[in-house]
């Protein structure tokens, strides 16, 4: 039924297969390599890439930005194609989506993605991104059966040139469409490496979905736990030993509004500083979370560009500084 379905989903996004990219990322037991070397994978939540304005004005300021980024020991951005949610997000909106309701993919998005996946390449930066947001979902901003399916299909063909994307199915959310929609990615693009995060803060994954996926993207426990950055390298380090395949802390605890499963007390910089370093030492990696794009513009965590920028504020700047001398403190 799944292989009658794929065979008849139209390719109108493209199916261009020359490389696009000259890295090619991949995993070899934990760890991950680009171009078979070990890769320092180091992330960066910028889920509103595709839509900030200022980002996508031309390529000379998104290669800028790129750039700074690369600069301050960031190799992955983690970029979603829905940010259609109703929840005041910096550039949400109802056509801050990569996808049509029946599945096909829109244009403009979709040539900032690509654009994005090529500068970003010569950079030896990669993006790992999220197909479908649990905050869309639970918006009731959906693609059920089969127009998701018809996105994924799309979207694999329109990306199979890039060598420097990873797929992640579902931003905090798990249910019976993971597993197919895995099976339409490898089905199209064995090589591609898929993850999926299972859900909010704490959830670690079911087996089958765990066995299924390349690497594992877990958000580790934070907001109703004390000392959350003692807590999470412990969570990666039992998944790492559990399944034997690379395992990203994809949103640990942020800074700033405690909404949205955001701390309830006052965070400093160096939670995040102590649970990168805890993370890096058990053989894991990390994503730096924050609230630069998720309160509105016009709040005081959010900057006027809508751009994670590391030079926002002092707190950003001093977590920036410690992942600039990755190389000092990660675990080869």
């Amino acid at each position: 039924m799944l292989a009658a379905l794929i065979t008849a989903l139209p390719l109108r996004a493209g199916t261009n297969t020359q490389s696009a990219s000259t890295h090619a990322l991949s995993v070899k037991g934990t760890r991950f390599l680009m171009d078979g070397q070990p890769f320092p994978y180091t992330g960066l939540s910028f889920f509103n890439a595709l839509y900030n304005p200022g980002f996508n004005q031309d390529e000379p300021a998104r290669a800028r930005w790129l750039k700074k980024f690369h600069d301050e020991g960031v190799t992955v951005l983690r970029v979603w194609c829905q940010w259609d949610s109703r929840r005041g997000f910096a550039d949400a909106g109802p056509t801050s989506t990569l996808y049509e309701p029946g599945g096909t993919l829109r244009p403009e998005p979709l040539g900032r993605l690509r654009s994005m996946l090529t500068e970003a390449d010569s950079l030896g930066l990669c993006v790992e991104l999220v197909l479908f947001s649990h905050e869309s979902w639970a918006d009731g901003v959906r693609l059920g059966e089969p127009a998701d399916a018809m996105a994924v299909t799309n979207l694999t063909h329109a990306l199979r040139p890039y060598r420097n994307a990873t797929f992640q199915i579902w931003n905090e959310h798990d249910d019976e469409r993971v597993l197919p929609l895995v099976q339409v990615i490898k089905s199209l693009d064995a090589d591609r490496l898929v993850t999926s995060c299972p859900g909010f803060s704490g959830v670690l994954g079911r087996t089958a979905e765990n066995r299924a996926l390349d690497y594992l993207t877990p958000h580790t426990s934070r907001q109703y736990v004390d000392r959350w950055w003692e807590v999470a390298p412990v969570e990666i380090e039992l998944l790492l030993r559990t399944w034997q395949k690379p395992v990203v802390d994809d949103e640990p605890a942020r800074n700033g509004t405690p909404n949205f499963g955001g701390p309830r007390e006052t965070p400093s910089p160096f939670d995040h500083i102590l649970e990168m370093e805890a993370v890096w030492r058990v053989g894991g990696y990390v994503t730096y979370h924050h609230d630069m794009f998720q309160t509105g513009y016009g709040t005081p965590a959010v900057p006027s560009s809508g751009i994670p920028d590391p030079d926002f504020s002092p707190y950003h700047r001093q977590v920036f500084d410690f992942l600039r001398w990755r190389s000092r403190y990660q675990k080869p």
